[in-house]
């Protein structure tokens, strides 16, 4: 089997249940957000310093989760092969995850540049592109909602609002392993 097909080279993509949509589409957009954050997320495992590795498990996890969210996203709402919506035990495991690192690390009482070892800069960056998915699904599901289509995937929304927590304790972890001090923002 061929990688490329062709059939996209007019503008538009096949959805998982086979209907066929502009790749400018608002789905397809929070879709390919959401595969850019894996993607981003794949990447730091290899990254993380010393005691930090134990997070590359929690890190696989993620990548699942993120596979599942993108099938979500990539098939007609309410049809007959529309995903579930993520459960909300995937959000608190990611919390179980944010506190166990949190309790780890100094209290956080200034806003931090997004800097230091790799590992956390990668995470930044994550974070960020994590918020941006988070927009657009937050918008796909509104706008869902008000042409009266379902899902709205609540847990989804939800998971996406935890992960980017998740991804900035990740970092100031990384940093606090690694021994690389924090800067702090000043006015």
């Amino acid at each position: 089997m061929k990688v490329y097909t062709g059939t996209g080279d007019r503008g538009k993509t096949s959805l998982f249940s086979g209907e066929r949509v502009e790749k400018s589409d608002r789905r397809v957009e929070a879709y390919g957000d959401v595969d850019e954050l894996n993607a981003l997320i794949g990447s730091i495992p290899n990254l993380l310093p010393g005691e930090g590795r134990t997070e590359g498990e929690v890190l696989e996890q993620i990548l699942i989760d993120l596979f599942h969210a993108g099938a979500c996203l990539a098939t007609t709402t309410g049809g007959p092969d529309a995903f579930e919506d993520l459960p909300a035990a995937r959000t608190a495991w990611l919390e179980a995850a944010i506190d166990r690192m949190d309790a780890a690390l100094p209290r956080l009482t200034h806003f931090i540049l997004p800097l230091g070892h790799p590992a956390a800069c990668a995470c930044h960056v994550a974070r960020c592109v994590c918020r941006r998915a988070e927009r657009h699904v937050v918008r796909l599901c509104r706008e869902n909602a008000e042409r009266g289509r379902a899902p709205s995937y609540p847990g989804l929304q939800v998971y996406l609002n935890r992960l980017s927590d998740y991804l900035f304790v990740l970092a100031r972890y990384c940093n606090h392993v690694s021994g690389t001090a924090e800067k702090i923002w000043k006015v």
